[in-house]
């Protein structure tokens, strides 16, 4: 039941019933795909008239090649943000799991947004208050 595809940005669906964009990345995360989602999310979030939740699932990542510094500068960017949303992330495997965590260390002390990671999509779904269903992998069209 996808209500919309984004089509600027790959792997991504808006569910507006929820206020919720999710996000399914493949291949390798870098600080360029890094910058690719803060300036996706922060043009997304100049476009939507309502502050919207996120659902990052890195279960497709094969390998995380972001640096720290890379890292840093996104969380001080995204930390100053004043809508109020949940962000939540997926990781399934170990190098995505740290990557993650550090991230969300990144932004303990963000004015609006909460990060969390979570590696069961259930408990990221309880968190965000949606059906479980809408995290998977949607159906490539």
């Amino acid at each position: 039941m996808i209500e919309s595809v984004l089509k600027d940005f790959p792997d991504a669906v808006y569910y507006p019933k929820f206020r919720l964009m999710t996000w399914h990345p493949t291949g390798i995360f870098d600080g360029a795909l890094a910058d690719s989602v803060r300036e996706f999310v922060e043009r997304e979030e100049y476009i939507q008239d309502a502050p919207f939740n996120r659902y990052m699932d890195l279960s497709g990542i094969t390998d995380v090649q972001v640096n720290l510094e890379r890292l840093s500068e996104v969380a001080r960017r995204r930390r100053n943000v004043s809508q109020p949303v949940q962000s939540a992330i997926f990781a399934d495997k170990r190098h995505c799991l740290v990557i993650a965590q550090i991230y969300e260390s990144f932004m303990e002390h963000a004015v609006a947004i909460t990060v969390r990671v979570y590696r069961e999509r259930e408990l990221a779904a309880q968190w965000l208050g949606v059906p479980v269903e809408i995290l998977s992998r949607p159906a490539k069209r």
